[in-house]
């Protein structure tokens, strides 16, 4: 079977042994694309495990866990930057597509890669108008606006009051 992550490589040789913790992710890119193979399968164990020590007490499981249960679509790398990963995972969740554009960061602690911090922006499909000449700009989006105790759209796993939107 595929991996999930859009890698075209067999799941059991990239992002399995990641989820299954046998290995751990050697890039932030590897990282960030298992952590989209963990929403795909809905393990909260390894996304809360992947992220930094310190901003574990603050995950909501609840939260993740319903973020995870979307139709996932696809996630595509636009460009990894050093610690840095940009890139857009697509889903459907009540009938209607979204785009999730997200710049995330990673850190190393003792020789590991944790999920830091992700600037994102969601918008629904068919409501926004693409400017393909300024990939990172905010994008207007006309899809529900992010609640204050909404799951963080970086996928945190904290609210989103506590997160981006503190």
């Amino acid at each position: 079977m595929q991996c999930y992550c859009g890698s075209h490589k067999e799941f059991a040789n990239c992002c399995e042994p990641y989820l299954n913790q046998t290995q751990w992710p050697e890039t932030p890119e590897t990282l960030m694309r298992s952590r989209y193979s963990a929403y795909v399968t809905g393990n909260i164990k390894y996304l809360k495990q992947t992220l930094l020590p310190h901003d574990r007490a603050q995950f909501q499981e609840s939260d993740t866990q319903d973020w995870a249960k979307s139709e996932w679509l696809g996630l595509k790398i636009i460009e990894t930057n050093g610690n840095t990963v940009e890139f857009v995972a697509s889903y459907k969740k009540n009938g209607k597509k979204f785009e999730h554009h997200e710049i995330s960061k990673f850190k190393k602690i003792d020789g590991r890669w944790y999920f830091s911090s992700g600037d994102s922006h969601v918008h629904e499909e068919g409501h926004d108008h693409h400017h393909h000449h300024e990939p990172v700009a905010p994008i207007q989006r006309e899809a529900p606006k992010i609640q204050r105790n909404d799951p963080c759209p970086c996928g945190s796993g904290k609210k989103y009051k506590k997160c981006c939107g503190a």
